[in-house]
């Protein structure tokens, strides 16, 4: 039985949980369904509005962050180069791997303009992709510094809008130095190296860093914490949703690459999410379907690792991008049910047999007692 620790947000759990079962549904579709059934089909329409979610994870990461007993600069640098060596290790699995064992379409290949054979230079562009565990990497070390810096919660809030506003000013600025130059694309690369560049992502982070700082100055009380989110996510909508309506190109852009109004709009959006998780396990009574969503938030990490592997390389035998509608609806509970499968009966276990291997070795251990 799931054991959900007493210090935890059960909302933020609730709404991380599911953010991450809703990443399956949007990279299916993504691999899987052809251009049409992405663009001109009520799936496609469906699947985009749910990709609008991902804010929502971040600013539970930041929310969790402050609440975290260990906030230490030391031990935030070592979990963000934890986060990124495993993000690199995900980009191995998913792209390089199978590109070695010859396994990947020849259409994948193609949608990036190269041709077979893939060359070296392609397979390092591959490893590199800017996915959200190296925003989360980077923005741990930021996080740290922040957070050693000053304690006072406005001060996380004011980066965020600095970032909210000063984004597009430097997006895609670069020195041309090939490395430098890729480590500014982590910072805010408008190209599709990197998907989730730290600015003006890192601000979703920021802002559940505010309200995490802010719920344990009013004593840890659930109701202010949600309540205050729902009277910011209206406002932030409203501010946002003008914006965009008054220059959407500037304001929104493309999805990965925000512009202020972009950033607000969804911020508020995915605050009034989390505000409607916490109606839920206040209003509903606990039950299978939440200690469901609670254990899939607390695996989010190794969710969203096998998700991307299984379906990346599961082109191997479905192709890239040749579905409709049907196909695709038939393809993301398969690669639900096989994600959480290979976390259930292969991590999972795997990590009990190891923590009970280690607990036996400390019980053969023999006990010494010193002489003084």
């Amino acid at each position: 039985m799931l054991t959900v620790k007493p210090n935890r947000i059960l909302a933020i759990d609730l709404a991380r949980g599911i953010s991450v079962l809703l990443v399956i549904i949007v990279h299916t579709l993504w691999i899987y369904g052809d251009i049409t059934t992405q663009s001109e089909t009520w799936l496609g329409s469906v699947v985009h509005f749910i990709g609008k979610g991902t804010p929502m994870f971040l600013i539970a990461m930041g929310v969790s962050f402050t609440l975290s007993r260990n906030q230490s600069i030391f031990l935030s640098i070592k979990r963000a180069f934890y986060i990124l060596g495993i993000g690199y290790l995900m980009n191995f699995l998913k792209f390089v791997l199978p590109v070695l064992l010859d396994i990947i379409p020849d259409n994948f290949i193609a949608a990036y303009g190269w041709t077979t054979p893939v060359t070296f230079d392609n397979m390092i562009y591959m490893l590199g992709t800017g996915d959200i565990l190296q925003l989360a990497g980077v923005s741990l070390l930021f996080m740290g510094l922040i957070n050693k810096l000053s304690k006072n919660k406005y001060i996380p809030l004011i980066i965020a809008l600095c970032i909210t506003l000063l984004t597009k000013e430097v997006h895609g600025f670069r020195i041309g130095i090939i490395g430098i130059d890729y480590l500014l694309d982590l910072l805010w690369g408008a190209d599709w190296n990197v998907y989730f560049a730290v600015f003006p992502w890192f601000s979703f982070i920021l802002i559940g860093m505010f309200f995490g700082m802010w719920y344990k100055e009013k004593n840890r009380s659930s109701n202010y914490l949600f309540r205050s989110m729902l009277i910011a996510g209206i406002t932030l909508m409203l501010i946002g949703g003008g914006l965009c309506y008054y220059n959407f190109e500037y304001h929104f852009g493309d999805y990965f690459h925000l512009g202020p109004g972009g950033t607000l709009y969804l911020a508020g959006f995915n605050l009034v999410l989390l505000w409607i998780a916490q109606l839920l396990v206040t209003r509903v009574k606990e039950n299978n379907i939440f200690r469901f969503l609670y254990y899939c938030s607390m695996r989010v990490t190794t969710i969203y690792i096998i998700q991307w592997v299984v379906i990346c390389w599961g082109m191997s035998v479905f192709g890239y991008q040749q579905f409709g509608v049907t196909a695709v609806l038939l393809l993301i509970p398969f690669y639900i049910l096989l994600t959480l499968g290979v976390q259930k009966f292969g991590l999972d276990m795997l990590f009990s047999n190891l923590k009970s291997k280690k607990q036996t070795r400390i019980a053969k251990e023999p006990i010494v007692i010193s002489k003084s």
